[in-house]
C-alpha cells in the first residue's frame, strides 16, 4: 500500500490538497487527511509541493513501430515501455500503420501483453490503413468480440495518398461491423481514422454519417491538427457532436509546412467552444513522421515520441494557457471516456492506481505509479525487465 500525504490533486478537475491512499492496484481512499503509520505494509510519499495527477492514456501509439514508406531501412523500431513510463504513460492502444504486411496483429497482440506483464495497461486495433481489413480471424466482428484487448478498428486512413481511397459504402460497412460487435461484446467499437493532407478533408466521414444510420461518435480521427484548414475542419466536425484527436510527435520540418503543434490546436478548439469531453492529444509513438514532396516523394523520415504527449500537456498550459485541468483531461480523462476504458483517466476510489507525480512549478515528472507500482522515479526506470 502507498500513502500520498499533502499532495495537489487534480482527477483531473482540482480537488485540492489531499492525501491519497493505494492498495491492491486501485486507489481506496481520498481524503483531507488519512492517517497512517509507515510499516512493513504501507509507504508514506510525502507529495508535499507535488501535484498528483492520472496516469496519462495515450489512444495512438505503433508499439511494434511503423514507417517503411523510404524503404526497409525506414521501418521504425518497436516501443520500449521505458519510453512510456518516462513520460508518464500508463495506458496505450497500439495499432498498425501503412505497413501490415510485414508488420502483423498477431505481434501487435503479442507486444500489448509483454507491456502488460512489464506494468502498463494496454489495448489494441484490429486492421489498419487500408482494405480489405487484415484480422485474425477473418473477421472484424469475431477479433473485437472474442479478442479481449481489440476494442475497435483503426486507424484507416482517409484523405491520404497512401489509403485504400475508400468509398463511403465501404466505410459504411466496417463501421456498422465494428459498432455492432462493440455492442455484443461491451466494447466501443470505435473506428480511428488517420486523416492525410489531402484537400477532402474529413468530407468521407461526412458524407457517411449523412448517407447512413451511423452516429458521429463512431468515428475518431486523428492528426487533426495536419495543417489549418484541417483544424477548421475537424473543429466544425467536433462542433457537430464529433471526438478529434491531436498529434503531438512532429518535427521542426512538419510545422514549417503548415502543421499546427498540437497544444495550440487544442487551445484553438477550446477557444471556439468545443467541450474538452471530445479533445484529446496522442502521441502517434514509433510512427514515422514522414515528409513528401508536392510529387508525393518521400525527402525526410524521423519517428514520433511518446514522451511528446506529456511535453504538449506542458505546452498547452505554459504556451497556450490552457487551464491545467483541460490539458490534463486532453491526456486522461478525454480519451478514456471516449474509449469506454472505465477503469482509466481518473483520480477517484475504485479507479485503477495510475498516477502521476508532478513538479508543481515546471510540471515535470517526478514520479510515476502503474497499477500501484513504482515504475519511474529520480530519472529513472524502476522496472527489472531483461532488456
Amino acid at each position: 500500500m502507498q500513502l500520498f500525504k499533502n499532495a495537489q490533486v487534480y482527477a483531473p478537475r482540482y480537488l485540492g490538497k489531499k492525501d491519497v491512499l493505494l492498495g491492491g492496484g486501485k486507489i481506496i481512499a481520498i481524503e483531507d487527511s488519512i492517517d497512517l503509520s509507515a510499516n512493513s505494509f504501507i509507504t508514506v510519499i510525502d507529495a508535499s509541493g507535488l501535484i498528483l495527477t492520472p496516469g496519462f492514456v495515450d489512444s495512438l501509439v505503433h508499439i511494434t513501430g511503423g514507417g517503411g514508406e523510404g524503404g526497409y531501412t525506414t521501418r521504425t523500431p518497436e516501443m520500449h515501455i521505458n519510453d512510456a513510463i518516462k513520460g508518464g504513460v500508463t495506458t496505450m492502444v497500439g495499432v498498425l500503420g501503412t505497413d501490415a504486411q510485414t508488420r502483423s496483429l498477431e505481434n501487435l497482440l503479442a507486444k500489448a501483453y509483454a507491456l502488460e506483464e512489464q506494468g502498463l495497461s494496454v489495448f489494441c486495433y484490429t486492421g489498419s490503413y487500408h482494405l480489405p481489413m487484415v484480422t485474425i480471424t477473418q473477421s472484424i466482428k469475431h477479433d473485437i468480440m472474442l479478442i479481449d484487448k481489440f476494442i475497435g478498428v483503426g486507424e484507416v486512413a482517409i484523405a491520404d495518398h497512401r489509403s485504400s481511397q475508400i468509398t463511403t459504402h465501404e466505410m459504411a460497412r466496417l463501421t456498422s461491423e465494428a459498432r455492432v460487435a462493440g455492442m455484443l461484446a461491451g466494447k466501443v467499437g470505435i473506428v480511428s481514422i488517420h486523416v492525410g493532407d489531402e484537400p477532402s478533408k474529413l468530407d468521407l466521414l461526412e458524407q457517411v454519417i449523412s448517407q447512413f444510420d451511423i452516429p458521429i461518435t463512431q468515428y475518431y480521427p486523428t492528426h487533426i491538427n495536419r495543417s489549418k484548414a484541417l483544424l477548421e475542419a475537424g473543429i466544425d466536425f467536433a462542433l457537430k457532436g464529433g471526438f478529434i484527436d491531436f498529434t503531438t510527435s512532429t518535427t521542426v520540418q512538419i510545422i514549417a509546412q503548415g502543421e499546427v503543434p498540437a497544444p495550440e490546436a487544442l487551445a484553438s478548439a477550446l477557444d471556439k467552444n468545443v467541450p474538452i469531453s471530445q479533445l484529446t492529444m496522442s502521441s502517434d509513438g514509433n510512427a514515422s513522421l514522414p515528409v513528401f514532396d508536392n510529387k508525393g516523394n518521400l525527402i525526410d523520415l524521423q519517428m514520433g515520441l511518446v514522451s511528446s504527449l506529456h511535453q504538449a500537456m506542458v505546452d498547452a498550459v505554459k504556451l497556450f494557457n490552457v487551464p491545467i485541468e483541460l490539458a490534463l483531461a486532453s491526456i486522461t480523462e478525454s480519451p478514456a471516456n471516449i474509449l469506454r476504458l472505465t477503469q482509466k483517466g481518473r483520480i477517484a476510489v475504485d479507479m485503477d492506481a495510475d498516477i502521476n507525480l508532478l513538479n508543481s512549478h515546471s510540471l515535470a515528472i517526478e514520479a510515476v505509479y502503474s497499477k500501484g507500482e513504482l515504475v519511474f522515479s529520480e530519472g529513472q526506470s524502476r522496472l527489472k525487465i531483461p532488456f
